[in-house]
């Protein structure tokens, strides 16, 4: 029995074939709407406006702006980063250990790598005003080292205190000892 399939409904058919004509509708056009000024963008559409190339101090402007978001991006990490650390609490976990892990890699990397992440920002007209961007760059990432470094210290494995460092510690040596009299 070779049958063929039914034909599709009409709603298909009208959905896929383009209308020949906009039908006039009484309904009038909406709000903000006018085929006048339709028109009149699909002709200055047409005609192709020239723009002129910006300068090069409009170009370097534009670079330092960029250059400066690159530059507070490790700030806007710092919360996120922050909450992160608290979250992981002081035990020693894989998680939290990954997490700072990151914490100590990610500025590190950012630090080295400072002239390839600004070298399409330099220009000789943004030489000298890059300087100030790069130390910004620095000091945010150093900042992502002290929240690992705050973080490594509440998890215990800094050694901060005395009792850290007693196998390097002498005993003692007394000039005099005073002992009570009975022990004698």
């Amino acid at each position: 029995m070779s049958s063929l399939p039914p034909p599709p409904p009409q709603w298909v058919l009208d959905l896929n074939s383009t209308p020949a004509k906009p039908k006039s509708s009484s309904a009038p056009d909406p709000p903000g709407f006018t085929s006048a000024l339709s028109k009149q963008r699909s002709q200055s559409k047409n005609a192709p406006t020239a723009r002129k190339p910006p300068t090069t101090e409009e170009t370097d402007t534009l670079k330092v702006k960029k250059a400066w978001e690159i530059a507070i991006a490790p700030a806007k990490q710092l919360p996120m980063n922050a909450i992160g650390m608290y979250m992981t609490g002081n035990t020693l976990q894989i998680f939290s250990i990954f997490m700072v892990f990151t914490l100590f890699k990610t500025p590190i990397m950012a630090i080295i790598g400072l002239p390839r992440t600004f070298a399409p920002f330099t220009t000789p007209g943004t030489a000298g005003r890059l300087l100030p961007v790069q130390a910004t760059y620095v000091v945010m990432n150093l900042l992502m080292l002290g929240l690992g470094l705050w973080k490594v210290n509440q998890m215990g494995l800094l050694p901060t205190t005395r009792s850290d460092w007693l196998a390097w510690e002498s005993e003692r040596t007394w000039s005099e000892r005073a002992v009570p009299r009975a022990w004698l």
